[in-house]
């Protein structure tokens, strides 16, 4: 059976399968490359909040991100799909059919589209450094609770960022994190205990091809 282009799949399709009532996990990403840490954080985030499922929007481009050393999005797709490895995991290309780079755009989508979902958006504490720095970030906290897994050593650097700090009121306690999915926004939590501690950047070469296993 040959492969169906990203750009041909419909809506439908690129959202994964799902019952109402479930507790779904987002995480945002190029995945260029995919790696341990994603499945690591995926499965850390299943086991504390008690989701059912997290699903892997990969994206078509960060916009704060150089996009020169971006691999194809089908070959993201088919490499996170292989990393992920887990039934509760789902890879899903939305972003791309549905024609957005923005975070804030996928939320707005799926609360309308999945709104008997319940659920959370995941990001590594480096990503909370610098959340205040994506279009419209208080509407995605507004919209949506937020897990937040703690990366050393960006620990300090990210619980001190502007966005912690204008959301500070709303973050839950880290051992009341199983509530988070049943919260209404904007609530947040930071999650610690993650010990692995890889990135996408670290797993390039400098012609920004994948590096392989030897």
């Amino acid at each position: 059976m040959s492969k169906v282009p990203v750009a041909a799949l419909s809506v439908a399709q690129s959202i994964p399968l799902y019952s109402a009532g479930m507790r779904i996990g987002l995480l945002g990403g190029s995945f260029n490359p995919p790696h341990l840490a994603h499945r690591a954080i995926s499965l850390f985030a299943i086991k504390r909040l008690k989701l059912d499922r997290v699903w892997w929007l990969v994206t078509p481009g960060n916009p704060l991100k150089d996009l020169g050393g971006l691999h194809d999005l089908d070959a993201r797709a088919d490499a996170a799909r292989k990393m992920a490895d887990d039934p509760r995991i789902d890879v899903s290309c939305l972003e791309s059919v549905i024609g957005t780079r923005y975070t804030v755009d996928t939320i707005s989508y799926l609360r309308r589209r999945a709104s008997g979902l319940r659920f959370v958006w995941i990001m590594g504490a480096d990503n909370l450094a610098q959340f205040h720095r994506w279009q419209n970030w208080r509407r995605i906290a507004s919209e949506m609770p937020i897990a937040v897994i703690d990366r050393p050593p960006q620990s300090f650097r990210a619980l001190a960022a502007p966005a912690a700090q204008a959301l500070a009121r709303y973050r839950l306690p880290e051992n009341q994190a199983v509530r988070l999915a049943d919260q209404r926004a904007p609530a947040w939590v930071f999650l610690t205990g993650m010990k692995l501690n890889l990135s996408s950047t670290g797993l390039r070469n400098p012609d920004g091809s994948w590096k392989t296993k030897k």
